[in-house]
């Protein structure tokens, strides 16, 4: 990412401008609930651009300021993400894992997780440089 660490995990950690990024391209959030700390609750629907509703609730596992995120997915498939942030002279490396509970339901998501999480990943980018969120 073309931002400092700070900025990049202040992205990732304030419920306003993650509403803003969050998902893949065309989906929009509602948050309901951002509980950041272990243990805390994460509740939320995205809004996908057919209409559709996708009730997500995910719970904080591990809290590293400007280091480290993880949580666990609990809704649908169940994963565990970590976001590892990385200072590169001003810039941020950002690592993102996605570890399925199951392997059956890793199979059946991969098809869209790569490119969703790609998306994803496009939409903080533009946030961060300041561009339109492209939806």
């Amino acid at each position: 990412m073309d931002a400092p660490r700070e900025q990049v995990f202040h992205a990732w950690t304030s419920p306003e401008l993650l509403a803003r990024w969050w998902g893949p391209k065309g989906f929009t959030n509602t948050f309901h609930e951002f509980d950041l700390k272990p243990g805390g609750a994460w509740r939320f629907v995205m809004h996908g651009p057919d209409g559709t509703d996708y009730p997500n609730h995910s719970q904080f596992v591990e809290i590293v300021p400007l280091e480290r995120i993880v949580f666990d997915h609990l809704s649908g498939h169940e994963f565990r993400v970590t976001a590892a942030f990385e200072d590169l002279d001003g810039r941020t490396k950002v690592t993102f894992r996605q570890l399925f509970k199951d392997a059956a339901e890793f199979e059946q998501a991969k098809m869209y997780c790569v490119e969703g999480n790609e998306q994803n990943m496009d939409r903080l980018s533009n946030l961060l440089t300041g561009e339109t969120v492209k939806d």
